[in-house]
């Protein structure tokens, strides 16, 4: 029977246990449940035959054998739901309900039950094929990549690295990095018919923004190399307010007012060169005498990866054989655990069966025709990146 046969006879059990992982909550933040959602991986893949290896909150399993490996690597944890049902799997028509179910617990199930049909065809392997399932990849992965990253467990012998992340049937081969500050513009208290004797954190907070605005202007003129639909997109990104709180009462001049900046670095930008232009700006509003606090809530590179090397094209090969379309290239607007395997020279890809404009939100779902395709060209890929 054919790999994509075999994975076929596997749709009950991958739906099975995409369900059991769903029903576990593992929001993050604040990381929730991960214990029981690393125990229940755990069994699974010691139930199917794997020997499992576990790092902190990390679970690590291979099959084959030699000096190449080819990583799938995939995150449990999920942002937070609007609502505690989320975390009851609902079955509708054709699609799974639930939170994480497109990002990325079924296709967790298509990253296991591709290895397990590798296995069980006894498809020859010249190397080996691993399997990475970490915690925190929404908040910058300090328990999961980075973890395996500082253990030096991450990326060993690495050939490439596949991610299946709600891409929605393209393929990301690049990704922004990000620079997250929380700004305190700090004044003094005072009653509104006294304000004189207090000093306004508000406008404080104007004056700050207002330098900031200078460098966005410059910052969003600039646009990426790579593909990202629609084409503005491309553009760099310097956001001001995600997160604004100022003050206490409307009769009471502010003495905190504390906002968020979030800048979005394409992959032809530097970070650090990026995080000292708006650390400069910062210093020049000190300079003028407001009195401000920076709290950094996550940095993280950018990363890119050619579309021409040998897993990209064995990638968007078994794409177009399993889906009968074009495999098309982007770069994801977001962060990705990409980044990790790239910084290391190691190509890596995001394709997965979940969508992108449902993730995060009330109505999370996955097409469960997608998982099976998942893990079907998962396998077939790394069969032949592998032969």
């Amino acid at each position: 029977m054919t790999l994509a046969g075999v994975i076929e006879q596997h749709r009950d059990a991958m739906i099975d246990f995409a369900r059991r992982l769903i029903a576990i909550p593992t929001e993050n933040p604040p990381g929730n449940c991960y214990p029981e959602a690393a125990a229940l991986i755990r069994t699974h893949l010691e139930e199917l035959g794997f020997e499992a290896q576990v790092s902190g909150a990390c679970i690590l399993t291979f099959i084959g054998d030699g000096p190449r490996t080819l990583y799938f690597s995939g995150h449990y944890d999920v942002v937070p739901a609007q609502d505690r049902s989320q975390f009851e799997p609902v079955m509708k028509g054709a699609n799974l309900f639930g939170r994480g179910s497109s990002d990325m617990k079924a296709a967790l199930a298509s990253m296991i039950y591709a290895a397990k049909s590798l296995r069980d065809t006894s498809t020859p392997l010249n190397g080996r094929l691993g399997l990475v399932f970490v915690p925190d990849e929404e908040t910058a992965g300090p328990l999961g990549s980075r973890h395996l990253a500082s253990a030096g467990l991450l990326g060993q012998d690495a050939i490439g690295m596949l991610t299946p992340e709600p891409t929605g049937g393209i393929i990301w081969n690049a990704n922004r990095g990000a620079i997250t500050l929380k700004i305190t513009v700090k004044g003094k208290s005072a009653h509104v018919g006294r304000q004189a004797e207090g000093i306004n954190a508000f406008e404080g907070m104007l004056s700050v923004a207002a330098r900031l605005q200078v460098l966005k202007h410059e910052v969003e003129s600039r646009t990426t190399a790579f593909r990202l639909s629609p084409d503005p997109l491309r553009r760099s990104v310097l956001m001001l307010g995600g997160c604004c709180q100022s003050g206490s009462n409307f009769n009471v001049v502010p003495e905190v007012c504390s906002f968020t900046v979030d800048r979005r670095i394409n992959p032809e930008e530097n970070l650090e060169e990026e995080k000292r232009r708006l650390i400069s700006v910062l210093d020049q509003a000190r300079a003028a005498g407001i009195d401000l606090q920076i709290e950094t809530i996550q940095d993280g590179e950018s990363a890119g990866s050619p579309e021409d090397g040998p897993v990209a094209v064995a990638l968007a090969r078994n794409i177009e054989n399993v889906t009968g379309r074009p495999a098309q290239f982007e770069m994801c607007p977001g962060l990705l655990e990409t980044r990790f395997y790239a910084a290391r020279g190691i190509p890596a890809f995001a394709y997965g069966p979940g969508l992108l404009t449902v993730s995060h939100g009330p109505n999370e779902f996955v097409p469960i025709d997608r998982i099976v395709q998942c893990a079907s060209i998962y396998a077939q890929t790394a069969a032949e990146l592998l032969s």
